[in-house]
């Protein structure tokens, strides 16, 4: 990066606190120094960073799940997806929440691109992975997940984020993002 852009833009750590340790997330304040030299606070949430799945079956249908958000208080229709575990490639951690979540596995696997979720707040990198040639078999969710699983024509899903009826962001990024997986799958 351009040493002036990141003298000019670039905070720098100067103390970090622990706030709370959970099992999937750590909740930390930082002191940070500006480039201005004043100090100010960021309250920053890590995450281990995840991977969501666009499986297409043959027939043009998304396999999605439908599981109740308790942070938001709402049933959400989604794309599979899920946490990373420690020193798990996006590739293996995709294959194996594909398979828990909804029982499918595939034949063609593409990582297609990574993206931050929240980043005002959030270090949680999420990966984009679509999965073709599909096989269904019998999922076996967490423990504590409970979810339905089911498939949704192409085109009825783009109309139902337009319409505002998926409201996921990874989900509704997923579909409008299926064009440009379509040309890289075309482009070799």
């Amino acid at each position: 990066m351009d040493q002036k852009l990141e003298a000019r833009l670039k905070e720098r750590t100067i103390g970090s606190r622990d706030i709370f340790k959970g099992r999937i997330i750590r909740v930390r304040v930082d002191t940070v120094l500006l480039p201005d030299g004043r100090e100010a606070q960021r309250e920053v949430v890590e995450h281990p960073g995840a991977v969501v799945i666009l499986a297409l079956n043959d027939l043009n249908e998304i396999v999605m799940v439908r599981q109740y958000r308790h942070a938001t208080g709402e049933i959400l229709l989604e794309l599979p997806a899920g946490k990373r575990d420690s020193g798990e490639t996006p590739l293996v951690c995709a294959q194996r929440e594909l398979e828990e979540e909804t029982g499918y596995t595939a034949r063609e696997w593409d990582v297609l691109f990574s993206f931050y979720t929240s980043p005002g707040f959030c270090n949680e990198l999420l990966y984009f992975v679509t999965a073709r040639g599909l096989a269904k078999g019998r999922s076996h969710p967490d423990g504590e997940e409970f979810l339905d699983v089911l498939t949704v024509p192409v085109e009825e899903a783009r109309r139902m984020v337009l319409a505002g009826e998926i409201r996921d962001a990874k989900t509704i990024l997923g579909i409008l993002a299926l064009p440009l997986s379509e040309e890289k799958r075309i482009a070799g």
